[in-house]
This record gives C-alpha cells, sequence and structure tokens, in this order.
C-alpha cells in the first residue's frame, strides 16, 4: 500500500474515534484517538506499518494508564442527599395505625408526616415508635423500634 493510504486510515480512525468520544462523553474512546494521531505522524515520517500500530498500541496504553484514574476521579458522579436521605436509620412515631393490606399509615419523622409500610407486614398502631428501615420514594418502610 502507498504511504499516504496509511496517513488516510489513521486520520480516519482518530476522527473516529474523537467522534465516538464526542457522542458518549464517557472517555471510551479518547485514547484510541491520541493513539491513533500519534500513528499519524509516525505514518507521515515514514514509519513501517507495524511501527504504526505498535506506536498506536503504546501511547493508547501510556494514556489509559496515566489518565483514566484522574478523570474518573474528576468527572465522578457525586451523590447529593437530600433531607429526606436522613429519615433512613431516624426514630418516628405511628401517627395513623399502620396496615400494610389496606395500603394505610402515616409516621412522622423529625417533624415530618410520611406514608409508612411495615417491614414484616404486621399491624403498627398508632402512637408506636417505629425505626425507618428503607425510602421508596415517598414511602417509608418501618419497623418497631427496640
Amino acid at each position: 500500500m502507498p504511504q499516504w493510504f496509511y496517513v488516510v486510515l489513521w486520520l480516519i480512525l482518530a476522527l473516529v474515534f474523537f467522534a465516538l468520544e464526542a457522542a458518549t462523553v464517557q472517555l471510551v474512546s479518547i485514547w484510541l484517538a491520541v493513539g491513533s494521531l500519534a500513528a499519524l505522524v509516525v505514518s507521515m515520517l515514514n514509519g513501517s506499518l507495524f511501527v504504526q500500530i505498535g506506536v498506536c498500541l503504546i501511547v493508547t496504553g501510556i494514556c489509559l494508564v496515566f489518565t483514566r484514574p484522574f478523570f474518573q476521579k474528576v468527572l465522578a458522579v457525586k451523590k447529593i442527599s437530600t433531607n429526606a436521605d436522613r429519615a433512613v436509620g431516624s426514630v418516628g412515631i405511628v401517627t395513623e395505625d399502620i396496615e400494610d393490606a389496606f395500603d394505610k399509615g402515616r409516621v412522622t419523622v423529625d417533624g415530618l408526616s410520611w406514608k409508612a409500610r411495615s417491614a414484616n407486614g404486621e399491624t403498627l398502631p398508632a402512637g408506636t415508635r417505629v425505626t425507618v428501615r428503607e425510602m421508596q420514594g415517598v414511602t417509608l418502610t418501618v419497623e418497631k423500634a427496640p
């Protein structure tokens, strides 16, 4: 194959990998794009195909090893806790009998009223102290407090 063919091939590969990265924004193919650009330079300097492939793989690997941990740390999605998340583990008081069979029951936790259901299916009368075990949407799953 003529040398210009490999130059065009590496350029197309680099553009494809950059386009994939732009489409996903998940740092999936950016390293392959950088490796392809390095191979493109080697191709322009008339390096053999095996050298071009080797440079592509080595540069891709180096970029991956040294930059991925940094980008994962910087771009990590951080969970933002809400005030509602604080209800889990808290102790509350049943304000309306909890009867799972009839899908009724309310508790007050930290001054807020919540729809509630029993963790083990038992009926909990009003006035019972309960511990919040789980939250699903706006419904708390509770059990008798020790």
